[in-house]
């Protein structure tokens, strides 16, 4: 189950960059594409997402996480490479 939390992390941090530069880069210069390209990229960001906290909790016990990383963990999900950040430094050595 650990893998799989990897590549959630990974596709979830690539879906969350995704959205951002679809809401940054082409929304002003193109609305029509921004509204076409929107929906698809939100819900498999918000897919992915819900797939990582569900995954992070499962596998809190499992893996022994105290609260405090557990907790970083959620959080990386929030911020933008935060799930890179997370795979690299909590689950790599794992």
């Amino acid at each position: 189950m650990l893998k799989l939390f990897k590549i959630t992390a990974i596709l979830e941090g690539c879906s969350y960059l995704v959205l951002l530069a679809n809401m940054l880069f082409i929304k002003p210069n193109n609305m029509d594409l921004y509204k076409t390209l929107l929906y698809p990229i939100g819900m498999s960001h918000g897919v992915l997402f819900i797939g990582y906290v569900l995954l992070a909790i499962l596998l809190k016990k499992a893996q022994k996480w105290s609260f405090p990383t557990f907790a970083i963990i959620i959080l990386g999900s929030l911020l933008p490479f935060g799930t890179f950040y997370i795979e690299k430094k909590y689950l790599s050595n794992e």
